[in-house]
């Protein structure tokens, strides 16, 4: 079992910037695909991003390239989304997940391990 919680969602204007964290806990993550997906009011749920906890290699939505970073911190445990110029349409509640070398790994089902969320809303 893994257990995850996100924190660090807010209130912020748009092209400001606002940190998500990710802690776990449970068991190693040694082989596991950590992701963050999001989903807006009325909206499917939509991936984010996406890092691999031994290898590091990194994904993203088209629609967050050059804007959010996603990174790991293996001591803690914790993953990152950093997210700057953020836009009014990155308004949602975002969601940590992790499985178990996730081929698919922008794909929500594929994740057995979620998170709670956490709200972020961008004025404009």
């Amino acid at each position: 079992q893994v257990q995850l919680a996100e924190s660090g969602g807010g209130l912020v204007q748009a092209g400001g910037s606002l940190r998500l964290s990710c802690a776990a806990s449970g068991r190693t993550l040694r082989g596991y695909m950590l992701g963050w997906f999001r989903q807006a009011p009325g909206k499917e749920v939509e991936f984010v991003a996406a890092i691999s906890w031994g290898a590091g290699s990194t994904y993203y939505a088209d629609s967050v390239k050059g804007r959010f970073s996603i990174s790991r911190d293996n001591a803690k445990t914790t993953v990152y989304l950093q997210m700057n110029s953020l836009k009014p349409e990155d308004t949602a509640v975002y969601y940590c997940a992790a499985n178990m070398g996730a081929s698919f790994y922008y794909r929500w089902p594929e994740y057995d391990y979620r998170g709670l969320g956490t709200q972020v809303t961008v004025s404009s």
